[in-house]
């Protein structure tokens, strides 16, 4: 084949004999993602348009990515996702057998829910209907539907609420620093990561958010991209501190990115959020304890602070959130405060 023939088609056409050929590895299609992208963006191989990107489907997609950047404000991640359950719902409408967008109906919009959360877990149920109800929203003030249809998006059972907030113990971190070898500059890397997760309770996005102009070494400040697109500034610990400039002493001169968390493999570049997840699950892997999620790091540090002594108020202000109702599933966790309120058990009468 010649590079100008290296289309989508053709890279499935390569993952589907190398899978019946037995092979183990370059057998998905995110396997051949990268070599497409990169020949993409030297112009050797031919930058594909999707059939619909002149389209019904095309025109609706441009105007709902301009709303959501534009008026809602939306974090890059945020609006991608979003857009992907637009894509697969309008383009069921769009369909031949569909009812169009002007023809939607409730039916149409639960079926759709109920067939995609029968693929999904609770989690990705959730963001799979808020992100539906959004574009529904979208579509009616935009006067593509006549009445607004978020009535029709069915909640999803969650019974988070019903669970104690699931951190690690005291150990168990103390094994996940301790498997970073921090002889090299990935293990540098690796340990700055996880303390800023335990020590200040950081999103895995907010991490890989970090720029080097965000830390103040001389006021002892460190600058958080939030959720919303929100700055605020936290006090930076000691061993943070003393962490990132470690790693920062070895990271690779003359590096144009201005993230703070570099990849150390090809392709160069900036560590995303899935990335800053698999940190953690190496470092559990090398410290022979089961798979937990980055984001059972940010219950540690908020139980742990319960546990110091510190008001719901405190671990609101460090964990940034904007209601305190959302901090206050920690105090569920503060079992002495609670046997206060417990009713003594009735006695069994004889």
């Amino acid at each position: 084949l010649g590079v100008a023939d290296l289309t989508v088609e053709r890279a499935q056409e390569f993952v589907r004999a190398r899978r019946v050929a037995g092979c183990r590895s370059w057998v998905s299609s995110r396997s051949v993602r990268l070599p497409l992208e990169f020949l993409r963006g030297v112009g050797a191989a031919p930058v594909e348009r999707a059939a619909d990107a002149v389209g019904a489907l095309g025109e609706v997609l441009d105007g709902y990515h301009r709303y959501l950047v534009d008026e809602r404000g939306l974090a890059r991640s945020t609006f991608e996702q979003y857009e992907r359950v637009a894509r697969a719902f309008l383009a069921g409408c769009l369909a031949d057998e569909g009812p169009g967008i002007g023809g939607l109906r409730a039916a149409d919009v639960s079926g759709f829910v109920v067939r995609e959360c029968a693929k999904l877990t609770v989690a990705g149920a959730g963001h799979l209907v808020g992100a539906l109800r959004a574009l529904l929203r979208y579509l009616h003030v935009a006067g593509l539907i006549d009445s607004p249809l978020v009535w029709a998006v069915p909640g999803v059972a969650d019974r988070r609420d019903r669970t104690l907030p699931r951190g690690v113990s005291a150990a168990v971190v103390a094994m996940l620093l301790a498997s970073c070898e921090r002889r090299r500059t990935v293990g540098r890397r690796d340990y700055a990561i996880l303390l800023l997760l335990v020590r200040l309770g950081l999103r895995v996005g907010e991490v890989a958010a970090m720029q080097l102009g965000d830390v103040d070494w001389r006021r002892g400040e460190v600058l958080i991209r939030g959720k919303g697109k929100r700055q605020e500034r936290l006090p930076l610990p000691v061993d943070v501190g003393e962490a990132l400039a470690s790693y920062l002493s070895r990271r690779a001169a003359g590096e144009p990115s201005r993230a703070v968390f570099l990849k150390v493999h090809a392709p160069a570049g900036p560590l995303g959020a899935n990335a800053i997840c698999g940190v953690m699950g190496d470092a559990c892997a090398r410290a022979g304890i089961p798979r937990v999620g980055a984001h059972r790091l940010r219950h540690t540090a908020a139980t742990g602070m319960l546990r110091a002594g510190a008001s719901l108020s405190e671990i609101a202000q460090v964990l940034r959130h904007r209601e305190l109702h959302t901090t206050a599933i920690y105090a569920k966790v503060d079992r002495n405060a609670l046997r206060a309120l417990a009713q003594p058990w009735p006695a069994a009468r004889s």
